[in-house]
């Protein structure tokens, strides 16, 4: 018999995903006004600014964790406009994305995974990392992102007067490995094809083997990716819940979709 992973009320959920949502964004808002106009980088430091621009790219993947659940409707269930603007904002000010275009297309994402169309998957290296990732970068990071990012560096050199080395570990840094992080650990590797590691079913997805700790550390338990294809309803902090609860266990598919109905 399937386990039926039963989620906290929406108010419990709305309470415990806007309070996470705010801790994660305020901390990564925080560290880069920080980073820009208060620290000022030396190299007697810099391993403190290093260790700084190692937990802005991971709050950076956090950010668009939220933004995810916003996309499903788990950040706070039933306030569709709240979640929407949050996730505009946010968006935005990571690297100029628009909300509705990175919605529809992760949409299609799960109507198409691992399929021609599928704009997250390169079919035609769908075992290749550097040229996946290169797929995946030209699409998402496209002339508004780099127009909204050239902006931004160009105030805070030029205009400012930000020295360009501070920018770059502080602000340019997190910003590029965040995406190279998201992509591996919640791209490449839950839907990467090799004969060794069947999909379990037409998600083509896998999840990770992972522990609690270092799946939350590696992209916010976004790789326990086919609980989350088989359950986009589970908000990210939930998902090891799902994955103890057996979701994403082989030949369950067929009971969850009929649980669902």
């Amino acid at each position: 018999m399937t386990p039926n992973y039963a989620l906290p009320s929406k108010h419990a959920q709305t309470v415990v995903g806007l309070a996470l949502a705010a801790l994660i964004a305020g901390s990564w808002l925080g560290i880069h006004i920080y980073g820009m106009f208060i620290f000022e980088l030396t190299l007697a430091n810099l391993p403190f600014a290093l260790a700084l621009a190692a937990v802005q790219c991971w709050l950076s993947v956090g950010v668009f964790i939220v933004c995810h659940d916003a996309m499903h409707g788990s950040l706070a269930p039933g306030r569709e406009r709240l979640t929407s603007a949050i996730a505009t904002v946010l968006l935005f000010l990571y690297a100029g994305f628009g909300w509705k275009t990175l919605r529809d297309a992760h949409f299609t994402h799960h109507k198409l995974a691992g399929h021609a169309g599928d704009p997250d998957f390169d079919e035609n290296n769908p075992s290749h990392f550097v040229k996946w990732y290169g797929t995946f970068f030209k699409r998402y990071f496209g002339w508004r992102s780099l127009l909204y990012v050239h902006t931004v560096v160009g105030i805070y050199w030029l205009v400012i007067g930000i020295p360009m080395a501070q920018i770059f570990v502080l602000y340019g840094a997190p910003a590029l490995l965040s995406s190279l992080q998201l992509f591996y650990f919640g791209t490449y590797r839950p839907h990467y094809h090799a004969e060794d590691k069947p999909f379990a079913d037409d998600h083509n997805a896998r999840t990770n083997d992972f522990g609690t700790l270092a799946s939350l550390a590696t992209c916010f338990h976004f790789g326990y990716h086919l609980e989350h294809h088989r359950r986009p309803d589970v908000p990210w902090w939930a998902l090891p819940g799902a994955k103890k609860a057996g979701v994403g266990k082989a030949g369950v598919e067929k009971e969850l979709q009929h649980e669902l109905a």
